[in-house]
């Protein structure tokens, strides 16, 4: 394996939202009710959307930026590089950090835009439409090849839900962004026959339900009183709760050509829970009448579940065990959990580390992403120029280098403060 001739799709980064994404796209009458960025005296950017104010939280955005810098106090646009909002330095940040393409969720409406989820359902709809229209006509096609499209859900409306499913495939969006438990925001489970029309609308449209961690609002956290490495260890929980949750579900059975991915949720757990659903089927299927057609679960799991992982050795050693077409690789960026702009390096050691043959690597880092979301960016960029070593060529001067972005300089002491005083009022709500 030559590093420098790895493709890397990443099925897993993040946009934080520029302040004009609304004006080429929100119906006029709309425009004065529709969310604002605000610029506050202590040099933070917020999005204000009725009575609902919403931080760009530091752990958000922290690409390039030395790790004293991490935190949850909220931020300026001018504090994160500009690779996290302007699409043309984002295409340099991922030329210089050897990605090919990159899937993007949102930030401020939410993995599954509850936000957007007024009393007045024409707005809400007009909200979810022009967040969709603004990231597939504009931030997607600025740069064909580069960006796997994804849209928002009309989650308060099946309906509706599907319908924009429909919408967006027909401008080649096939990835639906959607929370990890309908249940905990106030709608039915995954269970209830409301969601039908659409899984409907996934399977006729080859879309994907791409559900990432933390988008049902919920983490596990054992008590209020935990530090923060508590709720950062803990947060590939609620992906694994999902999984559960969909596999044994009638929508798997009802809908076979359903595709469902787990992002951001790591690889490493996925053998133990394949042996778990297995023995559990083995154990109780007599009495819970669970039938899968003559196959196991963890077989049923590989038809329908994509997974991905940042570096995961664990999941890299045992990628068969999980299902090697089954595997993609993300970035995370500009996550803290991000390796950007060194991710060929991290990854490489890994890849050479565990012996992975160049058919099982070309899978994880770029096959496997063209072929559940539909993807082809060789129809738009030569493969030759799709490399790391090819891209890294294309942004040579760009500035990857680390340095402080902050304003203010929070003692850590304080910023633990925040947190805890954050996770009481939490819990008191």
């Amino acid at each position: 394996m030559n590093r420098d001739d790895l493709i890397l799709i990443s099925v897993d980064d993040h946009i934080i939202e520029p302040p004009d994404m609304f004006v080429n796209h929100l119906p006029e009458r709309y425009r004065a009710d529709a969310p604002q960025l605000v610029h506050r005296e202590d040099g933070s950017d917020v999005w204000k959307f009725r009575e609902t104010v919403i931080p760009n939280a530091a752990l958000n955005a922290v690409a390039g930026r030395p790790k004293e810098e991490y935190g949850l106090e909220p931020q300026g646009l001018d504090e994160i590089r500009p690779g996290c909002y302007d699409v043309h330095e984002r295409i340099k940040d991922m030329n210089a950090g050897g990605i090919l393409g990159s899937m993007n969720f949102p930030s401020f409406p939410g993995f599954a835009a509850r936000l957007f989820a007024t009393e007045d359902a024409e707005f809400s709809l007009a909200l979810v439409r022009a967040y969709n229209d603004w990231h597939i006509d504009e931030w997607c096609a600025a740069y064909p090849g580069r960006f796997i499209p994804m849209a928002l859900p009309a989650i308060w409306d099946a309906e509706l839900c599907a319908a924009e499913v429909r919408r967006v495939a027909a401008k080649g969006c096939h990835s639906l962004t959607f929370t990890e438990n309908p249940a905990v925001l106030g709608y039915p489970s995954f269970h209830n026959e409301y969601w039908d029309p659409l899984w409907r609308a996934l399977v006729d449209t080859d879309t994907v339900l791409s559900v990432h961690i933390g988008s049902s609002g919920r983490l596990s956290i054992p008590a209020v009183d935990s530090p923060p490495d508590v709720m950062i260890t803990l947060q590939p929980m609620n992906i694994v709760s999902a999984a559960a949750d969909l596999l044994w579900s009638r929508v798997i059975k009802e809908f076979p050509g359903i595709k469902i991915a787990l992002s951001e949720g790591g690889t490493g757990w996925i053998p133990y829970f394949l042996e778990r659903v297995d023995r559990t089927f083995e154990m109780h299927a007599t009495w819970t009448l669970q039938d899968f057609g003559g196959k196991l679960p963890s077989e049923v799991f590989r038809d329908h579940f994509l997974t991905c992982f940042i570096s995961d050795p664990l999941g890299v050693k045992l990628r068969h065990e999980i299902g090697i077409d089954n595997i993609c690789w993300e970035a995370d960026y500009p996550h803290s959990d991000s390796m950007w702009p060194g991710a060929p390096e991290e990854l490489g050691d890994v890849l050479e580390r565990e012996a992975v043959p160049d058919s099982d690597i070309a899978k994880m880092t770029h096959e496997n992403a063209m072929r559940w979301y539909s993807f082809d960016p060789f129809a738009h960029i030569p493969r030759e120029q799709a490399t790391v070593g090819a891209l890294r060529k294309a942004a040579e001067g760009h500035d990857i280098s680390i340095r402080s972005r902050s304003h203010r300089v929070i003692d850590p002491a304080d910023k633990l403060e925040a947190y805890r005083s954050r996770a009481r009022a939490a819990q008191a709500r």
